[in-house]
């Protein structure tokens, strides 16, 4: 029972904290890459944490942007991909500063990713959420944001983000929404699953 208790507490702290610090500012997740000469299309289901400790994460992106797994209808493209969106955009959100590709001029929609995948501007949250001690591959550095309430510093690598993103809007679900079967945002199994 006390080998359970550690984890749970970091996981508690994690949804607490992400709670607190993401407020309303929008979230990040991922997609992925598609080889060259493959038309890209927004990929079904997207696997996260590959080779995590806790196991890999099975990331359904199509029930996730269709409005069948939040409150208020389909997730804003941008609450994921928060870069893909002017700066003037961005800049109601102060921990976000990136725009991508840079001086980008379009909000990230469905409609727009439909009609040019290539020229939409997605960027999978790995390309500037590295992992930890690894350089991001779209920015110099790894993204760091400062409690709204102190001075402590958060460096946003993959792990941090994903938490931060998944856990925070999973605990959201469950608060507003009775009828729910979102993954418990205290517990790690919820979500990471060991390869059979």
């Amino acid at each position: 029972m006390k080998r359970f208790i550690i984890p749970i507490l970091a996981a508690a702290f994690l949804v607490v904290g992400s709670f607190l610090m993401v407020g309303d500012r929008p979230l990040a997740q991922t997609t992925s890459g598609m080889a060259s000469g493959q038309e890209k299309t927004m990929p079904e289901v997207i696997i996260l944490a590959k080779g995590a400790k806790q196991g890999q994460v099975t990331f359904n992106h199509v029930k996730h942007n269709s409005g069948a797994y939040n409150i208020a209808g389909p997730i804003a493209c941008t609450e994921c991909h928060h870069t893909a969106q002017p700066k003037s955009e961005l800049a109601k959100y102060p921990d976000l500063k990136t725009d991508w590709p840079a001086g980008r001029k379009t909000t990230l929609t469905l409609e727009l990713y439909k009609a040019d995948p290539k020229g939409a501007g997605v960027a999978a949250c790995r390309d500037c959420h590295a992992r930890n001690g690894e350089k991001p591959k779209l920015i110099p550095e790894m993204p760091v944001i400062k409690d709204d309430r102190g001075t402590t510093l958060s460096v946003m690598t993959n792990q941090l983000a994903f938490h931060n993103a998944c856990d925070a809007c999973h605990f959201k679900i469950s608060m507003n929404r009775e009828d729910t079967k979102v993954p418990n945002a205290t517990e790690c199994w919820a979500c990471h699953k060991k390869a059979s």
